[in-house]
């Protein structure tokens, strides 16, 4: 690929990923966001929880200083708490609705334009109730673009639902890509504000190619997350959805599947899409293994990056 990536689209980071000990909202938040926005290599700096409402902000005061875009991700808030936007238990699918919400109104205080979102953890509850649980995410995912949209002043925030495995280690209703495509299509009708996150981290738990994960859904697709996972050793500790970096033992993705992940949304046209973020994001979601320096995870990410895309 000739020129540099910024002419194509923004790179980001998973906050609460690189630095977990952050997922559940707190711990040095303002400290470790102070790293990536001194770092120009990032663009987008993706956060979770934050429980101290005085962070929120320092937090953006910080990112426009820098010139760095917040994006926020409504995963924690679901994983931690077992919310389920697909429940067929209708007080357990308003609590996860009402959690998600709470992240729609972070993400306006912290100026962000995306909002990246799950289903659920363990939320497909099998093949005679799947369209039952997919009826209540539909009018889930309705519910909380109208709130969006309802909260909105000069800008209205975009929701993106993430893609997750089925079989391995979240067990979500959505994927397999197939399905969410038709889902998507459902929700579009009446909300404008909805998109889709596809992760190439997903993918091989999915089971599924980068052209079987983006052509289905390039349509409604809005972000885009790269990382690693590994699937062979089930006693591993970064067995399934776990992040591990790049050039991990074991691990599914390295450079030469970040290099056809890319050809693919190249292919597609996710890179001269119109977006509410303005140029296309693409986010690192990597974890240090147990033990693992942060930094060191960031460096070797972004040598990664830029191995791949000296080859595209």
């Amino acid at each position: 690929m000739q020129g540099p990536w910024q002419d194509h689209m923004q790179l980001g980071i998973v906050h609460f990923m690189i630095y977990p000990q952050l997922l559940r909202g707190d711990g040095p938040i303002l400290e470790t966001a102070k790293r990536i926005a001194a770092d120009p290599f990032f663009e987008v700096l993706e956060v979770g929880l934050i429980n101290d409402p005085a962070v929120l902000p320092q937090l953006r005061a910080m990112a426009e200083e820098a010139r760095l875009s917040l994006g926020v991700g409504a995963q924690p808030g679901l994983l931690t708490t077992g919310g389920n936007l697909a429940s067929l238990d209708e007080a357990a699918r308003q609590a996860a609705v009402s959690n998600v919400k709470a992240s729609i109104d972070r993400a306006y205080a912290l100026g962000a334009r995306l909002l990246a979102f799950l289903d659920g953890k363990n939320s497909y509850p099998g093949r005679e109730r799947e369209e039952q649980a997919r009826a209540q995410l539909v009018r889930s995912i309705r519910e909380l673009c109208a709130y969006a949209r309802e909260q909105a002043t000069d800008y209205t925030l975009f929701l993106s639902l993430e893609v997750f495995d089925r079989e391995v280690e979240k067990r979500s209703l959505l994927g397999p890509t197939p399905l969410v495509a038709e889902v998507a299509a459902e929700i579009r009708q009446t909300c404008d504000n909805f998109g889709v996150t596809v992760d190439l981290s997903h993918i091989p738990q999915l089971g599924e190619t980068p052209h079987q994960a983006l052509e289905p859904v390039r349509d409604y697709l809005v972000h885009l997350h790269v990382g690693n996972c590994l699937l062979g050793d089930k006693s591993h500790p970064a067995y399934g959805d776990y992040h591990p970096p790049f050039g991990c033992p074991g691990g599914c993705n390295d450079v030469d599947e970040l290099v056809h992940f890319l050809r693919v949304a190249f292919d597609i046209g996710y890179f001269d899409k119109k977006l509410p973020t303005g140029r296309p994001v693409v986010t690192f979601e990597v974890k240090p293994l147990p033990g693992g320096d942060p930094e060191m995870v960031i460096a070797g990410t972004k040598r990664t990056w830029e191995l791949a895309w000296a080859r595209l």
